[in-house]
């Protein structure tokens, strides 16, 4: 029935009650003029945070001299941002589940009434198709902004909920999805902060012959060395064109480039692509935001693939392969490579940075046993990232097909 969703929680079979919006939310007048509340207080809509207080969030507050005529919100009020968002064109709308507080009038308040569960209603309007298709013919008509929505028009749309007792069920179950979404997503940050600070702190600075940390049994200088010393050049193919073909992302490593650019970019020059093996690197010399001077990855994901020919591609003969590409993704190296940039510094989309002369740029090196210790802590280091970040990703596709089969498809 249109009225009644896919999925439900045992003991509710009720079809859903079509309503207006207004029978469940009133438009909140409260304003500050008391100045109960200062700037420590105002809070501000996150789309992945919800209603948090910018000073705590943000580490400063955004208002102006004066909060007086900001809207007071108590906990349990909903929130709507009335103007159109990045993130959404018709703003997002939140219920506050912390304190209590103040927001700009750039917001809408609204008083949930006894009928209603307040995160029902954010969550309900969480699906951005949703809130577009309720809101769409709600924008106030003439509006220098056509995207915008009034406080007293955005209830003036009709919706399909469900008595309070299913209201409460269906937002406790998301927030617990949520709960455990920010969890992941806490927990991968960690780590990467993590693998951030050991990379500055486990290989030595520039003009320095030991780290600031290193694992028990190691005491020895490391030694200079340059990078051709310990490598050798991988190049050309065997003709097998249906291997992986592969490209380097500065933050996400190896990909294939279907996953990247929606479809094999290499054409008639694949035939020219490099055979790289498991566990050879290349140097994709193209700067970015993330990887000023190029980035290195090794191949770990598949034991052959083919790679772009303007990649410098070689394998350590001396070494672990893991430890250099962690090595650069110290950064260090930038210094060197920045010194051989000339001043027509890019030539189609590369820095015209030679094979040879990569190869030139010295790099310091512990004992075998060292690099091997140190590459299998940030893999490890990795491997925590990835686990996480995939927990996460799960969790919010879990989350995405219920918000779809959890409410009428007429909502």
């Amino acid at each position: 029935m249109a009225n009644t969703p896919n999925i439900r929680f045992k003991g509710f079979d009720d079809d859903w009650e079509e309503r207006r919006l207004e029978d469940y939310l009133e438009v909140s007048k409260e304003k500050n003029w008391n100045e109960v509340y200062g700037k420590e207080d105002v809070l501000s809509v996150s789309g992945d945070y919800g209603i948090v207080n910018q000073m705590e969030f943000q580490g400063r507050s955004f208002a102006g001299e004066s909060v007086i005529n900001y809207g007071v919100v108590e906990t349990g009020d909903v929130v709507y941002t009335k103007s159109p968002l990045k993130s959404n064109p018709y703003g997002i709308i939140k219920a506050n589940k912390g304190k209590a507080g103040i927001v700009s009038t750039l917001y809408a308040v609204y008083k949930p009434k006894e009928n209603i569960n307040s995160e029902f209603i954010q969550t309900y309007f969480e699906l951005h198709t949703r809130m577009n298709n309720y809101m769409h013919p709600l924008v106030n008509k003439g509006a220098k902004n056509d995207m915008k929505v009034s406080a007293e028009n955005a209830l003036k749309g009709e919706i399909c909920f469900p008595v309070k007792a299913e209201q409460t069920k269906i937002s406790e179950y998301f927030s617990s999805l949520d709960q455990f979404i920010i969890l992941h997503q806490r927990k991968c940050d960690e780590v990467k902060q993590l693998k951030k600070f050991m990379l500055q702190k486990m290989f030595p600075k520039n003009g320095e012959l030991i780290p600031e940390i290193r694992f028990v049994g190691f005491t020895g200088v490391w030694e200079q060395r340059k990078l051709g010393e310990v490598c050798a050049r991988v190049q050309g193919n065997d003709g097998r064109m249906e291997l992986p073909t592969l490209t380097i992302s500065a933050g996400n490593g190896w990909m294939k480039q279907e996953d990247r650019f929606s479809g094999n970019i290499a054409g008639k020059e694949q035939k020219n692509y490099t055979l790289l093996r498991k566990g050879e690197l290349s140097y994709n010399h193209g700067n970015s935001k993330l990887a000023k001077y190029g980035a290195v990855f090794s191949l770990r994901t598949y034991e052959e693939a083919l790679v772009p020919r303007v990649y410098h591609s070689f394998k350590v003969i001396n070494g672990n392969a893991d430890f250099v590409e962690y090595y650069f993704a110290t950064k260090l190296p930038g210094r060197e490579l920045g010194k051989l940039i000339s001043s027509g510094a890019r030539m189609d989309g590369l820095l015209n940075i030679g094979y040879n002369e990569f190869m030139g740029i010295p790099l310091m090196f512990p004992t075998m046993e060292e690099q091997t210790r140190i590459a299998i802590y940030f893999r490890h280091l990795d491997h925590l990232i990835t686990l996480h970040q995939h927990k996460c990703d799960q969790l919010k596709e879990v989350k995405r097909f219920m918000l779809q089969n959890m409410f009428p498809q007429k909502g």
